[in-house]
Protein backbone atom coordinates (compact mmCIF):
# COMPACT_ATOMS: atom_id res chain seq x y z
CA UNK A 1 0.00 0.00 0.00
CA UNK A 2 1.40 3.28 -0.77
CA UNK A 3 1.19 6.45 0.86
CA UNK A 4 2.49 10.26 0.17
CA UNK A 5 5.10 10.59 2.82
CA UNK A 6 4.19 13.46 4.46
CA UNK A 7 0.79 11.68 5.07
CA UNK A 8 2.71 8.32 6.20
CA UNK A 9 4.50 10.57 8.86
CA UNK A 10 1.48 11.86 10.36
CA UNK A 11 -0.19 8.59 11.08
CA UNK A 12 -0.09 6.32 14.01
CA UNK A 13 2.37 3.36 13.46
CA UNK A 14 1.59 -0.22 14.89
CA UNK A 15 4.34 -2.89 16.40
CA UNK A 16 3.49 -6.66 16.22
CA UNK A 17 5.84 -8.66 18.74
CA UNK A 18 5.09 -11.95 17.37
CA UNK A 19 4.20 -15.21 20.25
CA UNK A 20 2.79 -18.97 19.33
CA UNK A 21 -0.12 -18.04 22.15
CA UNK A 22 -0.27 -14.76 21.68
CA UNK A 23 0.59 -11.32 20.00
CA UNK A 24 1.65 -8.28 22.27
CA UNK A 25 0.71 -4.93 20.06
CA UNK A 26 1.49 -1.45 20.46
CA UNK A 27 -0.05 1.71 18.58
CA UNK A 28 2.78 4.56 18.78
CA UNK A 29 1.39 8.03 17.11
CA UNK A 30 3.74 10.66 15.46
CA UNK A 31 4.65 12.39 18.37
CA UNK A 32 6.33 8.73 19.28
CA UNK A 33 3.96 8.11 22.76
CA UNK A 34 2.20 5.19 22.95
CA UNK A 35 -1.48 5.31 22.01
CA UNK A 36 -2.61 1.91 22.85
CA UNK A 37 -1.12 -1.59 24.25
CA UNK A 38 -3.33 -4.73 23.80
CA UNK A 39 -2.56 -8.18 23.47
CA UNK A 40 -4.24 -10.47 21.08
CA UNK A 41 -4.95 -14.27 21.01
CA UNK A 42 -3.67 -16.85 17.84
CA UNK A 43 -7.00 -17.21 16.61
CA UNK A 44 -8.84 -16.53 13.73
CA UNK A 45 -10.91 -14.41 15.87
CA UNK A 46 -8.10 -12.69 17.68
CA UNK A 47 -6.62 -11.99 14.24
CA UNK A 48 -10.21 -10.51 13.07
CA UNK A 49 -9.99 -7.90 16.22
CA UNK A 50 -6.37 -7.20 15.53
CA UNK A 51 -7.06 -5.38 12.35
CA UNK A 52 -10.06 -3.93 13.59
CA UNK A 53 -8.43 -2.20 16.25
CA UNK A 54 -5.16 -1.09 14.03
CA UNK A 55 -8.12 0.18 11.33
CA UNK A 56 -9.77 2.47 14.73
CA UNK A 57 -6.20 3.55 14.94
CA UNK A 58 -5.47 4.94 11.90
CA UNK A 59 -2.40 2.47 11.72
CA UNK A 60 -1.22 1.96 7.87
CA UNK A 61 2.51 0.52 9.06
CA UNK A 62 2.91 -2.05 11.24
CA UNK A 63 7.03 -3.09 12.17
CA UNK A 64 7.20 -7.01 13.14
CA UNK A 65 9.83 -9.73 13.36
CA UNK A 66 9.31 -12.19 10.79
CA UNK A 67 8.48 -12.12 7.38
CA UNK A 68 5.84 -14.78 7.48
CA UNK A 69 2.75 -16.83 8.94
CA UNK A 70 -0.50 -15.90 9.39
CA UNK A 71 -0.23 -12.43 10.76
CA UNK A 72 1.80 -11.14 8.20
CA UNK A 73 -0.57 -12.89 5.42
CA UNK A 74 -3.49 -11.45 7.38
CA UNK A 75 -1.55 -7.48 7.67
CA UNK A 76 -0.76 -7.93 3.76
CA UNK A 77 -4.24 -8.87 2.85
CA UNK A 78 -5.63 -5.74 5.19
CA UNK A 79 -3.93 -3.89 2.79
CA UNK A 80 -1.38 -2.74 5.28
CA UNK A 81 2.22 -2.05 5.02
CA UNK A 82 4.69 -4.63 6.76
CA UNK A 83 7.91 -3.54 7.49
CA UNK A 84 10.30 -6.70 8.92
CA UNK A 85 13.22 -5.69 11.71
CA UNK A 86 15.16 -8.83 12.04
CA UNK A 87 15.11 -10.11 16.15
CA UNK A 88 19.05 -9.05 15.51
CA UNK A 89 18.23 -5.21 14.58
CA UNK A 90 15.40 -5.28 16.82
CA UNK A 91 18.04 -6.57 19.84
CA UNK A 92 20.29 -3.39 19.20
CA UNK A 93 17.39 -0.67 18.79
CA UNK A 94 16.34 -1.50 22.44
CA UNK A 95 19.55 0.26 23.40
CA UNK A 96 17.80 3.60 21.97
CA UNK A 97 15.68 3.21 24.75
CA UNK A 98 17.60 2.59 27.96
CA UNK A 99 20.68 0.50 28.62
CA UNK A 100 19.35 -2.44 30.68
CA UNK A 101 18.15 -4.32 27.09
CA UNK A 102 15.90 -6.66 28.61
CA UNK A 103 13.29 -8.55 26.91
CA UNK A 104 10.05 -7.67 27.49
CA UNK A 105 7.13 -8.43 24.40
CA UNK A 106 5.11 -4.92 25.34
CA UNK A 107 8.37 -3.11 25.05
CA UNK A 108 9.35 -4.68 22.12
CA UNK A 109 5.81 -3.87 20.49
CA UNK A 110 6.72 -0.10 21.08
CA UNK A 111 10.66 -0.66 20.05
CA UNK A 112 8.84 -2.05 16.58
CA UNK A 113 6.07 0.40 16.29
CA UNK A 114 8.65 3.40 17.10
CA UNK A 115 11.50 2.29 14.95
CA UNK A 116 8.69 2.63 11.81
CA UNK A 117 8.00 6.02 12.50
CA UNK A 118 11.33 7.14 13.06
CA UNK A 119 13.22 5.23 10.44
CA UNK A 120 10.50 4.64 7.52
CA UNK A 121 12.92 6.25 4.89
CA UNK A 122 15.72 2.96 5.75
CA UNK A 123 13.25 0.59 5.95
CA UNK A 124 11.84 -1.69 2.73
CA UNK A 125 8.61 -2.77 2.76
CA UNK A 126 8.13 -6.51 2.70
CA UNK A 127 6.88 -7.72 -0.57
CA UNK A 128 5.66 -11.29 -1.19
CA UNK A 129 6.74 -14.35 -3.92
CA UNK A 130 4.09 -15.78 -5.30
CA UNK A 131 2.24 -18.26 -3.93
CA UNK A 132 4.33 -20.97 -6.11
CA UNK A 133 7.54 -19.75 -4.89
CA UNK A 134 6.52 -19.61 -1.34
CA UNK A 135 5.62 -24.06 -1.71
CA UNK A 136 8.43 -24.16 -3.35
CA UNK A 137 10.87 -22.94 -1.08
CA UNK A 138 8.91 -24.61 2.06
CA UNK A 139 9.10 -27.64 -0.49
CA UNK A 140 13.08 -27.21 -0.49
CA UNK A 141 13.50 -26.57 3.20
CA UNK A 142 12.24 -29.59 4.65
CA UNK A 143 14.12 -31.53 2.14
CA UNK A 144 16.82 -30.25 3.72
CA UNK A 145 16.03 -30.32 6.95
CA UNK A 146 15.57 -34.21 6.49
CA UNK A 147 18.77 -34.59 4.90
CA UNK A 148 20.77 -32.80 7.89
CA UNK A 149 18.31 -35.23 10.21
CA UNK A 150 19.63 -37.88 8.08
CA UNK A 151 23.53 -37.40 8.43
CA UNK A 152 23.11 -36.78 11.73
CA UNK A 153 21.17 -40.15 12.16
CA UNK A 154 24.18 -41.73 10.25
CA UNK A 155 26.62 -40.43 12.35
CA UNK A 156 24.95 -42.10 15.15
CA UNK A 157 24.75 -45.31 13.33
CA UNK A 158 28.58 -45.10 12.95
CA UNK A 159 29.09 -44.47 16.52
CA UNK A 160 27.30 -47.66 17.80
CA UNK A 161 29.00 -49.72 14.86
CA UNK A 162 32.26 -48.93 16.57
CA UNK A 163 31.21 -50.91 19.61
CA UNK A 164 28.66 -53.43 18.24
CA UNK A 165 29.80 -54.13 14.53
CA UNK A 166 33.05 -52.04 13.98
CA UNK A 167 34.07 -54.36 10.86
CA UNK A 168 30.76 -52.69 9.41
CA UNK A 169 31.96 -49.17 9.05
CA UNK A 170 33.63 -48.26 6.23
CA UNK A 171 32.63 -51.59 5.00
CA UNK A 172 31.04 -49.95 1.80
CA UNK A 173 31.24 -46.02 0.42
CA UNK A 174 28.28 -44.83 2.42
CA UNK A 175 27.10 -45.92 5.98
CA UNK A 176 23.58 -45.33 4.74
CA UNK A 177 24.00 -46.75 1.46
CA UNK A 178 20.92 -49.33 0.61
CA UNK A 179 23.47 -52.45 0.42
CA UNK A 180 24.70 -51.23 3.65
CA UNK A 181 21.27 -51.12 5.04
CA UNK A 182 20.85 -54.62 3.63
CA UNK A 183 24.04 -55.65 5.20
CA UNK A 184 22.72 -54.11 9.01
CA UNK A 185 19.13 -55.60 8.23
CA UNK A 186 20.82 -59.01 8.00
CA UNK A 187 24.42 -58.97 9.93
CA UNK A 188 23.13 -56.77 13.13
CA UNK A 189 25.50 -58.19 15.42
CA UNK A 190 29.22 -60.02 15.66
CA UNK A 191 28.05 -63.35 15.87
CA UNK A 192 25.93 -63.04 12.84
CA UNK A 193 28.47 -61.22 11.13
CA UNK A 194 30.54 -64.41 12.36
CA UNK A 195 28.74 -66.79 9.74
CA UNK A 196 30.02 -64.97 6.47
CA UNK A 197 32.54 -66.57 4.83
CA UNK A 198 33.91 -65.49 1.26
CA UNK A 199 31.97 -67.81 -0.50
CA UNK A 200 28.72 -67.00 1.31
CA UNK A 201 29.88 -63.16 1.17
CA UNK A 202 29.72 -63.55 -2.56
CA UNK A 203 26.49 -65.17 -2.57
CA UNK A 204 24.73 -62.20 -0.64
CA UNK A 205 26.18 -59.36 -2.79
CA UNK A 206 24.79 -61.32 -5.84
CA UNK A 207 21.16 -61.57 -4.07
CA UNK A 208 21.34 -58.19 -3.46
CA UNK A 209 22.33 -57.17 -6.77
CA UNK A 210 25.70 -55.25 -5.51
CA UNK A 211 26.90 -52.98 -8.19
CA UNK A 212 30.40 -52.28 -6.52
CA UNK A 213 33.13 -53.58 -8.08
CA UNK A 214 34.41 -55.10 -4.16
CA UNK A 215 34.06 -58.99 -4.39
CA UNK A 216 33.42 -61.03 -1.63
CA UNK A 217 36.94 -62.08 -0.74
CA UNK A 218 37.59 -58.27 -0.04
CA UNK A 219 34.47 -57.06 1.64
CA UNK A 220 35.19 -60.54 3.86
CA UNK A 221 38.96 -59.57 4.48
CA UNK A 222 37.94 -55.61 5.53
CA UNK A 223 35.12 -57.20 7.77
CA UNK A 224 37.54 -59.60 9.66
CA UNK A 225 40.74 -56.96 10.03
CA UNK A 226 38.46 -55.10 11.99
CA UNK A 227 38.08 -55.64 15.87
CA UNK A 228 35.66 -57.73 16.73
CA UNK A 229 32.33 -56.27 18.28
CA UNK A 230 30.14 -56.63 21.39
CA UNK A 231 29.18 -60.45 21.75
CA UNK A 232 27.04 -63.03 23.40
CA UNK A 233 23.35 -61.79 24.76
CA UNK A 234 24.75 -58.01 24.93
CA UNK A 235 25.98 -58.00 21.28
CA UNK A 236 22.29 -59.69 20.70
CA UNK A 237 20.43 -57.36 22.32
CA UNK A 238 22.23 -54.33 20.91
CA UNK A 239 21.24 -55.25 17.64
CA UNK A 240 17.72 -54.08 18.24
CA UNK A 241 19.10 -50.78 18.50
CA UNK A 242 20.81 -51.30 15.26
CA UNK A 243 17.72 -52.35 13.50
CA UNK A 244 16.15 -49.15 14.81
CA UNK A 245 18.58 -47.08 13.70
CA UNK A 246 18.23 -49.06 9.78
CA UNK A 247 14.65 -48.97 9.46
CA UNK A 248 15.28 -44.82 10.76
CA UNK A 249 17.07 -44.34 7.67
CA UNK A 250 14.96 -45.95 5.00
CA UNK A 251 12.02 -43.86 6.40
CA UNK A 252 13.72 -41.02 5.70
CA UNK A 253 15.22 -41.84 2.83
CA UNK A 254 12.36 -42.51 1.19
CA UNK A 255 10.74 -39.33 2.44
CA UNK A 256 13.42 -37.29 1.18
CA UNK A 257 12.78 -39.22 -2.49
CA UNK A 258 9.07 -38.19 -1.99
CA UNK A 259 9.75 -34.80 -1.42
CA UNK A 260 12.69 -34.77 -4.06
CA UNK A 261 10.06 -35.91 -6.72
CA UNK A 262 7.60 -33.28 -5.66
CA UNK A 263 10.53 -30.21 -6.03
CA UNK A 264 10.52 -31.55 -9.56
CA UNK A 265 6.97 -31.43 -9.98
CA UNK A 266 6.88 -27.86 -8.84
CA UNK A 267 9.80 -26.77 -10.45
CA UNK A 268 8.53 -27.66 -13.40
CA UNK A 269 5.44 -25.85 -13.52
CA UNK A 270 7.48 -22.79 -12.41
CA UNK A 271 7.83 -19.50 -14.65
CA UNK A 272 11.51 -19.00 -13.56
CA UNK A 273 12.59 -22.91 -13.91
CA UNK A 274 14.06 -22.30 -16.99
CA UNK A 275 16.80 -19.47 -15.63
CA UNK A 276 18.13 -21.58 -13.06
CA UNK A 277 17.99 -24.74 -14.81
CA UNK A 278 20.10 -22.97 -16.92
CA UNK A 279 23.06 -22.59 -14.71
CA UNK A 280 26.02 -25.00 -14.81
CA UNK A 281 25.74 -28.42 -12.18
CA UNK A 282 21.96 -26.72 -11.05
CA UNK A 283 20.40 -29.94 -11.80
CA UNK A 284 16.46 -30.37 -10.24
CA UNK A 285 17.27 -29.44 -6.15
CA UNK A 286 19.75 -26.98 -6.75
CA UNK A 287 18.02 -25.05 -9.20
CA UNK A 288 14.82 -25.14 -7.43
CA UNK A 289 16.78 -23.71 -3.89
CA UNK A 290 18.17 -20.94 -5.87
CA UNK A 291 15.23 -20.10 -7.41
CA UNK A 292 12.87 -20.63 -3.93
CA UNK A 293 15.29 -18.30 -1.85
CA UNK A 294 16.08 -15.71 -4.21
CA UNK A 295 12.21 -15.85 -5.12
CA UNK A 296 10.68 -14.34 -8.32
CA UNK A 297 9.60 -10.71 -7.18
CA UNK A 298 11.85 -8.43 -9.02
CA UNK A 299 11.10 -5.49 -6.58
CA UNK A 300 12.91 -6.78 -3.23
CA UNK A 301 16.27 -6.69 -5.70
CA UNK A 302 16.81 -3.64 -7.16
CA UNK A 303 20.81 -4.28 -7.95
CA UNK A 304 23.19 -7.06 -8.16
CA UNK A 305 24.88 -5.38 -4.93
CA UNK A 306 21.58 -6.18 -2.83
CA UNK A 307 21.08 -9.44 -3.93
CA UNK A 308 24.92 -10.30 -2.81
CA UNK A 309 24.48 -8.53 0.30
CA UNK A 310 21.54 -10.40 1.34
CA UNK A 311 23.17 -13.89 0.78
CA UNK A 312 26.37 -12.91 2.25
CA UNK A 313 28.66 -13.17 -0.50
CA UNK A 314 29.87 -9.39 -0.19
CA UNK A 315 32.52 -8.73 2.32
CA UNK A 316 31.42 -6.10 5.42
CA UNK A 317 33.31 -3.13 5.70
CA UNK A 318 34.72 -1.85 8.97
CA UNK A 319 36.57 1.61 9.20
CA UNK A 320 37.95 3.91 12.19
CA UNK A 321 39.96 6.75 11.45
CA UNK A 322 42.86 4.83 9.64
CA UNK A 323 42.18 1.62 10.95
CA UNK A 324 40.22 -0.36 7.54
CA UNK A 325 38.72 -3.78 8.17
CA UNK A 326 37.13 -6.06 5.47
CA UNK A 327 35.18 -9.14 7.18
CA UNK A 328 32.91 -11.95 6.73
CA UNK A 329 29.08 -10.22 6.57
CA UNK A 330 27.91 -12.81 9.83
CA UNK A 331 24.33 -10.57 9.01
CA UNK A 332 23.06 -12.81 5.84
CA UNK A 333 20.11 -14.97 5.01
CA UNK A 334 21.89 -17.91 5.87
CA UNK A 335 19.31 -20.08 3.50
CA UNK A 336 20.08 -18.10 1.01
CA UNK A 337 23.77 -18.03 1.58
CA UNK A 338 23.86 -21.90 1.75
CA UNK A 339 21.65 -22.13 -1.65
CA UNK A 340 23.89 -19.54 -3.66
CA UNK A 341 27.34 -20.76 -2.07
CA UNK A 342 26.16 -25.09 -2.48
CA UNK A 343 25.95 -23.84 -6.13
CA UNK A 344 28.95 -21.97 -6.48
CA UNK A 345 31.37 -24.48 -4.94
CA UNK A 346 30.15 -27.28 -7.76
CA UNK A 347 29.94 -24.86 -10.68
CA UNK A 348 33.48 -24.45 -10.62
CA UNK A 349 33.79 -28.68 -11.88
CA UNK A 350 31.75 -27.60 -15.34
CA UNK A 351 32.41 -24.07 -16.02
CA UNK A 352 36.27 -22.75 -16.87
CA UNK A 353 35.85 -19.70 -15.93
CA UNK A 354 34.11 -20.50 -12.42
CA UNK A 355 36.95 -23.15 -12.12
CA UNK A 356 39.90 -19.88 -13.02
CA UNK A 357 38.25 -17.68 -10.45
CA UNK A 358 38.24 -20.21 -8.09
CA UNK A 359 41.82 -21.00 -8.54
CA UNK A 360 42.77 -17.73 -8.43
CA UNK A 361 41.40 -16.89 -5.07
CA UNK A 362 42.96 -20.29 -3.27
CA UNK A 363 46.44 -19.01 -5.49
CA UNK A 364 45.76 -15.23 -3.37
CA UNK A 365 45.90 -17.71 0.23
CA UNK A 366 42.59 -17.62 0.40
CA UNK A 367 40.93 -21.41 2.54
CA UNK A 368 38.26 -23.18 0.64
CA UNK A 369 35.53 -21.27 2.10
CA UNK A 370 36.14 -18.16 0.82
CA UNK A 371 37.08 -19.35 -2.38
CA UNK A 372 33.45 -20.08 -2.80
CA UNK A 373 31.84 -16.89 -1.82
CA UNK A 374 34.49 -14.98 -4.21
CA UNK A 375 32.82 -17.03 -6.29
CA UNK A 376 29.65 -16.36 -6.00
CA UNK A 377 29.64 -12.86 -5.60
CA UNK A 378 30.80 -13.29 -9.19
CA UNK A 379 27.84 -15.41 -10.07
CA UNK A 380 25.28 -13.72 -7.92
CA UNK A 381 26.15 -10.57 -10.77
CA UNK A 382 24.99 -13.50 -13.91
CA UNK A 383 22.21 -14.77 -11.64
CA UNK A 384 21.03 -11.36 -11.13
CA UNK A 385 20.82 -10.47 -14.28
CA UNK A 386 19.41 -13.30 -16.26
CA UNK A 387 16.68 -13.29 -12.91
CA UNK A 388 16.13 -9.51 -13.95
CA UNK A 389 15.61 -9.97 -17.66
CA UNK A 390 14.05 -13.42 -17.82
CA UNK A 391 16.16 -15.11 -19.99
CA UNK A 392 18.12 -18.39 -18.92
CA UNK A 393 22.01 -18.54 -18.94
CA UNK A 394 23.45 -19.04 -22.16
CA UNK A 395 27.22 -19.67 -22.08
CA UNK A 396 27.65 -17.76 -25.65
CA UNK A 397 26.55 -14.39 -24.45
CA UNK A 398 29.04 -14.81 -21.09
CA UNK A 399 32.28 -13.01 -22.37
CA UNK A 400 34.44 -13.47 -19.88
CA UNK A 401 34.09 -17.23 -20.17
CA UNK A 402 34.24 -16.88 -24.37
CA UNK A 403 37.26 -14.37 -23.94
CA UNK A 404 38.75 -17.10 -21.28
CA UNK A 405 37.86 -20.29 -24.13
CA UNK A 406 39.81 -18.26 -27.12
CA UNK A 407 43.01 -17.64 -24.23
CA UNK A 408 42.55 -21.55 -24.38
CA UNK A 409 42.17 -22.59 -28.06
CA UNK A 410 45.48 -21.50 -29.30
CA UNK A 411 47.37 -22.94 -25.68
CA UNK A 412 45.41 -26.36 -26.62
CA UNK A 413 46.26 -26.17 -30.85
Amino acid sequence: MSLNHDTAWARPTGGIDWARDDHAVAVVGPDGMARERFAVEHTAAGLRGLLGRLRAAGVNEVGIERPDGPVVDALLGAGLTVFVIPPGQLKNLRGRYGSAGNKDDRFDAYVLADTVRTDRARLRPLVCDSPATVTLRATCRARKDLVAHRVALANQLRAHLQLVLPGAVGLFKQIDSPISLAFLTRFSHQQAADWLSPRRFDAWLRANRYSGKKTGTVLHARLTAAPRGVGGAHGQARAHITLALVAALRALAEQIRALEAQIAEQLALHPDAPIFTSLPKAGQVRAARLLSEIGDCRARFPTADSLACLAGAAPSTRQSGKVKIVSFRWGADKQLRDAVCDFAGDSRNANPWAAQLYNAAIARGHDHPHAVRILARAWLDIIWRCWKDHVPYDPANHRALQRLLAEQQPATA
